[in-house]
């Protein structure tokens, strides 16, 4: 049988992604993904852990999980490769992608982060990740 694809977790709410340290240990986060193409994208803040290590070592492992994080024992694990996605202007499609496929709780999320820049906490710029087979 073959091994699963990336796209196959497009419709889970909530995914594992495991990217590496140099060490090689897996760092486990959980995240939304949403389908964008032939590829999975992830809204993150960068120079979040995942960031920094998905720059240095492209390899994820996906899994489904709730939303701490767990992974059901049995639930399929898909192996890939991730990249940074820092062009704004290539951000917008994934973005909305993601914003489709979590409506109302994507727009609280932005939300908050437009009360705390306007409450001067400083918003730090996103990044897309595209994750692949």
């Amino acid at each position: 049988m073959p091994a699963p694809s990336v796209l196959a977790l497009a419709d889970e709410p909530f995914v594992a992604l495991t990217t590496f340290r140099r060490s090689g240990d897996g760092v486990r986060t959980p995240v939304w993904v949403a389908r964008d193409g032939d590829t999975l994208v992830v809204t993150t803040v960068d120079g979040s852990g995942k960031v920094k290590r998905l720059r240095r070592d492209p390899r994820v492992v996906l899994e489904p999980c709730d939303r701490r994080g767990e992974v059901a024992p049995g639930a399929p694990r898909v192996e890939g490769r991730g990249e940074v996605v820092d062009d704004r202007p290539a951000q917008e499609c994934p973005r909305r992608a993601i914003a489709a496929k979590y409506g109302w709780q994507y727009r609280v999320i932005s939300l908050v982060g437009r009360v705390g820049a306007l409450l001067g906490r400083p918003r730090r710029p996103q990044v897309i990740l595209r994750l692949r087979d």
